[in-house]
């Protein structure tokens, strides 16, 4: 018999950046693969093993911020 491993959304901080490695359907959202923030997951991506800790970006802040892009300008 296999060993089972189980996750939880606890397993990580509140405010952790995760990987989530493939699509994970809800009834009301399609999450893509990517990183997020733990509490933008749903509980069944952590439950299903879809979601493991993100690896540092390289020479960046492995934080992810929400950046306006410049308003455009009429020319």
């Amino acid at each position: 018999m296999g060993l089972e491993r189980k996750m939880w959304r606890g397993m990580f901080a509140p405010g952790k950046i995760v990987q989530l490695r493939q699509v994970c359907f809800t009834p009301g959202r399609v999450f893509q693969p990517g990183r997020y923030l733990v509490g933008e997951l749903p509980d069944i991506a952590f439950e299903m093993g879809l979601v493991e800790e993100a690896p540092p970006v390289k020479g960046k802040n492995a934080q992810i911020q929400d950046i306006e892009p410049p308003p455009e300008t009429e020319s």
